[in-house]
């Protein structure tokens, strides 16, 4: 087998499958420049994605990695975490070779950006899967000419056996923001056991952070590395948000859970010319 990128579909939507030579594969839709899949050589699938998604057009996928801009959450006028997860982004670059595969996707604003927010603006995103490690690079260029401020993330789902099991390391000493409890406060201890309905924005993320999920006799390990981006989001709906979902099975949250980098308590300002890009690294220790 040789690194590769074929272009396929996947419920209906134009996709990207990513492959190395070792058998690692990834999928990327061109709707939302969304990853849906990451499988490392010889292991299973990393990414939660739900199986009551709703795949039809202009609709927000739940699961995968989802790109958020220009808005987090609810955080502003527009629709919740804007509209780059909603928009068909167009394929302008593909490699495979001797040490993984990679694509590359351009949204640029248009008639249908501008009747929701009125700046000139243009992404990238670049996926790359190497042996055990998916990268995502995520850049905004600004080609008009007024400057514009925007919040952006990678809405990473994580899969898991079982959230009960598992574990996120490195958030010790870290100011955050508990939407559950609608409170700022600060991480006391150096590992965090999620326990569902959980919802916080932790700032000034400067060191790796990494997932354990117990299985067995097995310990599993992914670490997460950001940079470019500020902030971190630790999110799970627990059992009584995720009954309400109508895209989620009710025992989903149990499956998954979101670790998030973020341009969230400073949104980025760009002037005329000027282009910000950040990094999120997933590897499979």
């Amino acid at each position: 087998m040789t690194q590769s990128v074929a272009i396929t579909r996947f419920n209906g939507h134009e996709a990207l499958a990513l492959r190395t030579s070792d058998g690692s594969s990834a999928t990327v839709l061109l709707h939302g420049a969304h990853a849906l899949s990451w499988v490392p050589a010889g292991q299973g699938e990393q990414i939660y994605l739900s199986p009551l998604s709703s795949y039809a057009a202009g609709a927000p996928i739940r699961g995968g990695v989802p790109v958020i801009f220009p808005q987090f959450s609810g955080q502003g006028p527009l629709q919740r975490h804007g509209f780059a997860r909603n928009m068909v982004w167009e394929l302008v670059q593909t490699e495979a070779g001797a040490d993984g595969a990679q694509a590359v996707l351009r949204l640029r604003d248009d008639a249908h950006s501008h009747a929701m927010w009125p700046h000139r603006f243009e992404l990238e995103m670049r996926v790359r899967i190497s042996a055990r490690s998916l990268e995502f690079g995520l850049s905004c260029l600004n080609p008009g000419q007024a400057a514009f401020s925007f919040a952006c993330a990678l809405h990473t789902y994580l899969r898991l056996d079982n959230l009960a099991d598992a574990a996120v390391h490195g958030l010790g000493g870290l100011r955050y923001h508990d939407a559950v409890a609608g409170a700022d406060k600060t991480q006391q201890e150096s590992v965090l056991s999620p326990a569902g309905d959980l919802d916080r924005i932790y700032y000034g993320v400067h060191q790796p952070l990494r997932l354990s999920e117990q299985r067995g006799a097995h310990l599993r390990q992914i670490q997460i590395d950001q940079q470019g981006f500020a902030d971190a989001v630790v999110w799970n709906p627990g059992a009584a948000k995720c009954a309400a979902l109508t895209d989620m099975p009710p025992e989903g949250y149990r499956r998954m859970l979101c670790i998030e980098a973020g341009c969230i308590e400073k949104p980025v300002l760009l002037s005329p010319g000027g282009r910000w890009s950040g990094a999120q690294t997933l590897t499979l220790l």
